[in-house]
């Protein structure tokens, strides 16, 4: 029988999309996460030599509304930052939707450490920031909220979550028509003052628990 995936997804610019398909196979998604390993590491810790980000702490879910937004053109089109461009060719080798719920599903059996911090900000700032325009859709401790259609943040690299505010602060994120999520999370990323209100939040959320 067949499953209806939406993804609705806010946050970080998680775009609207529905996937229809068969159960998930962690298995079959290892031989398509073979693209992947050479960016984003064995075990989906990221590498920031090659600005990519890590993604084995992430809930399926989410994992694969980004590769179907990629697919889509709704990401790494037109106006989208350099390496989102790179990303949306990587993600089009992906034969179909089963294909990207499969890898998504293979993705969220990876482990490995958070990421060392790469940024200096104010934490007690950050922690502000994020409690007023923030915590009520990612909820406390930023483990995010499905049933907000919020993703995780915690455990994410603090250098991807700044090039990820700011470009929706510039328009190169969350500006695509059929991305009406991704504009949400454009006008929450507006709120914040000025950069180093961004560096302040992402500090605060580097330090969280992994």
């Amino acid at each position: 029988m067949k499953k209806f995936i939406i993804l609705a997804l806010t946050g970080l610019g998680l775009a609207s999309a529905t996937i229809s398909a068969s159960a998930d196979n962690p298995e079959a998604g290892k031989g398509h996460y073979t693209t992947c390993v050479a960016c984003h590491g064995d075990q989906g810790q990221g590498n920031k030599a090659m600005n990519a980000p890590r993604l084995n702490h992430l809930e399926p879910v989410y994992v694969a509304a980004q590769l179907s937004k990629f697919r889509r053109g709704v990401r790494g089109g037109p106006g989208a930052t350099a390496t989102s461009m790179q990303m949306a060719p990587m993600a089009a080798t992906l034969a179909d939707d089963q294909a990207v719920t499969d890898v998504a599903a293979y993705i969220a059996t990876l482990e490995s450490p958070a990421s060392a911090s790469t940024l200096a900000g104010d934490v007690k700032m950050g922690a502000d920031y994020y409690n007023q325009f923030c915590g009520a859709c990612h909820g406390a401790g930023a483990v995010g909220n499905l049933a907000l259609n919020s993703p995780r943040l915690a455990g994410g690299d603090d250098w991807y979550l700044q090039a990820q505010l700011l470009a929706f602060r510039s328009g190169q994120r969350g500006s695509h028509p059929e991305d009406t999520t991704g504009k949400q999370m454009r006008a929450m990323a507006a709120i914040l003052p000025d950069e180093q209100a961004v560096k302040d939040v992402v500090a605060y959320l580097h330090g969280l628990e992994q």
